[in-house]
């Protein structure tokens, strides 16, 4: 292995996710050349590109991988066929180490809304060679209740764009800790905050949907249904403090009914096995995470991942 290709692959273990396969990973760390700025241009670039279904808006490389809802298809298919608005807002967060870009926007496909979780790895050449869609709109979403919003109450937490001083920022490290802290509490919550910790004013959006209690309600025990949290933390946003995953929530089905941590009698929605995939950034301030923000789609049960090899992932 190449000292390049084995830095890469010592960084994505660190952060939770697969050794890289050569030539062709999003760990590949080969951007030194592209900065926070260079990146979030050819992220603009890119939504151009996409709106118009043209990709010569873009400078992508002359071989694309891509993916939508972890299916690999050629490029470009998928809705890079359909879309035909993009009433955002967008949020775009970038990673100079490892070349990538995440972006958290929605979208129309003619009278269909949907949210659109972006993924972009940009190559020493300042080329998009992968692109990675987690689109959710009702259709992809058959549980009950349907956890989708109204596109046009769509907003992000101003605190998730803001910057943090150089001397008040945590580690790469530490804030892919916090995101792997948020997946372990997820999976099978008995009310224990594992590896994180929660802001009392913490938000999430999942698909647009606004959830304002997310440290009182992991707290009690409402995911307890959550059986399996795969996940692969792949990027950071140093400036931002933000640490993006993909990943997948397992349900068994076989959870019925349960007790919350304050005796309220409680009922899984799940009752067959069902997985959702997701793309999901966690922002960090003063210590604790402090946004959350998720894209997710109803996926196979037990879907794996194309971008990790790590079994399960």
């Amino acid at each position: 292995m190449k000292p390049m290709m084995q830095a890469a692959a010592v960084l994505a273990l660190a952060l939770g996710g697969a050794a890289p396969l050569a030539g062709q990973s999003a760990q590949s760390g080969q951007s030194g050349q592209c900065d926070a700025a260079c990146l979030e241009q050819i992220a603009r670039d890119y939504r151009s590109a996409y709106r118009a279904h043209d990709r010569t808006l873009a400078p992508f490389a002359q071989s694309v991988r891509y993916t939508e809802n972890n299916v690999e298809m050629p490029f470009p298919d998928g809705t890079w066929d359909t879309v035909t608005a993009e009433p955002g807002p967008p949020l775009v967060l970038s990673d100079p180490v490892t070349g990538q870009v995440a972006i958290f926007t929605s979208v129309m496909q003619d009278e269909i809304a949907g949210f659109l979780a972006i993924r972009l790895h940009v190559n020493g050449e300042r080329q998009i060679d992968e692109v990675e869609h987690i689109l959710s709109t009702r259709r992809t979403l058959s549980s009950q209740p349907t956890p989708i919003g109204n596109i046009q109450e769509y907003v992000h937490a101003p605190v998730i764009n803001e910057p943090t001083p150089d001397g008040e920022r945590a580690s790469r490290d530490e804030l892919a800790a916090h995101a792997n802290g948020y997946f372990d509490t997820l999976q099978m919550n008995d009310g224990e905050i594992r590896g994180t910790c929660f802001h009392d004013s913490t938000t999430r959006r999942e698909n647009g949907l606004l959830f304002s209690q997310v440290k009182a309600d992991f707290e009690r025990g409402r995911y307890r249904f959550n059986n399996r949290v795969r996940r692969d933390v792949f990027m950071i946003d140093e400036a931002r403090q933000v640490a993006v995953g993909r990943g997948f929530i397992d349900h068994k089905g076989v959870l019925n009914e349960y007790l919350l941590t304050d005796g309220t009698e409680a009922r899984s929605i799940f009752q067959e096995p069902q997985s959702w995939g997701l793309l999901e950034a966690f922002k960090v301030n003063d210590g604790c995470i402090a946004a959350v923000v998720a894209t997710f789609y109803q996926a196979p049960y037990y879907q794996m991942s194309p971008w990790t090899q790590e079994p399960g992932r």
